[in-house]
């Protein structure tokens, strides 16, 4: 049974993520009141139940219902309930222009502005983020990206035998800023620079060019070997002390050329080694 509970702030992509997860075979329950997920779970893991894959979406829409889910959340972990919750992220201007276009009310807007009704949610919803199994910040996503990330995080087949860890890997460029939810980050700039090689500069660290021009340098051989090792040590400490979502950012100066060589480099070793990893490449497309 996979029982994985979505939730997050309102506007980050939930109704998106559902809908992702319901074409993945998920029987999905969206805006599930958290009073009744103990009921729910009780039925899918104790009864009749055919039912393998269950997804519910909750929303917080006051004080009380976020009582309600840490209840619910408690109740779950102290009866051994094996459940995953997936945390969606996103930055407040992120989340206030998408109210605007879609000309909706924030729900915790009602008497207020709504970037007030975000911040108070934000601040309801923060202790929710020692449950998750994953955090997915939206922020740069479109649906279309937001779907092939489920599809990666929730795909068959790895769910047995992987580590009880989703790492993400994540190139950017320090001219857009650092990643929020980076826990490890690595400056790749002193690496060789494909930008002052005018055929490469329309290009990005996808292609094989590329990544032989940063490649070719004794000083990033030494590099990618020590990372290896590096990543390769603090992983399974990570796992030791019960962290469920590593995010690993890799950073150049525009977030095209280097960082992408490298973040492909990490993800495919760590992807190799049996981890649970996704990557994304945050500006490689800016610029």
């Amino acid at each position: 049974m996979k029982f994985v509970i979505v939730t997050g702030l309102s506007g980050s992509g939930k109704s998106e993520t559902m809908k992702a997860l319901e074409d993945m075979g998920f029987y999905c329950v969206d805006n599930m009141p958290p009073a009744l997920i103990t009921k729910f779970a009780e039925i899918c893991f104790k009864g009749n139940s055919n039912i393998e894959k269950v997804a519910l979406g909750v929303d917080i829409r006051g004080r009380r219902f976020f009582e309600a889910l840490h209840e619910s959340l408690d109740y779950l972990e102290k009866a051994n309930y094996k459940f995953e919750v997936l945390y969606l992220d996103c930055e407040d201007d992120v989340l206030l222009k998408r109210y605007k276009m879609t000309r909706r009310n924030h729900p915790l807007s009602k008497n207020m502005q709504i970037p007030e009704g975000i911040k108070i949610e934000r601040q309801i919803m923060e202790p929710f983020k020692k449950y998750a199994t994953c955090i997915l910040d939206t922020s740069n996503m479109k649906p279309k990206d937001l779907k092939e990330e489920i599809s990666k995080i929730y795909k068959d087949g790895q769910e047995e035998d992987t580590p009880n860890m989703t790492i993400s890997v994540v190139s950017f460029g320090f001219k857009y800023g650092i990643p929020k939810d980076a826990d490890l980050v690595f400056d790749v700039r002193f690496l060789p620079n494909p930008y002052y090689d005018e055929s490469l500069r329309p290009k990005t660290g996808d292609f094989k060019e590329v990544r032989e021009y940063v490649m070719n340098s004794q000083i990033s051989e030494e590099f990618v070997e020590k990372l290896f090792d590096f990543v390769g040590f603090l992983i399974p400490q990570y796992l030791e002390e019960g962290k469920q979502h590593l995010v690993i950012g890799v950073g150049c100066t525009g977030g095209r050329h280097r960082s992408v060589t490298i973040a492909n480099m990490l993800y495919d070793e760590l992807y190799k080694k049996g981890y649970r990893v996704i990557k994304k490449h945050r500006d490689s497309m800016l610029g």
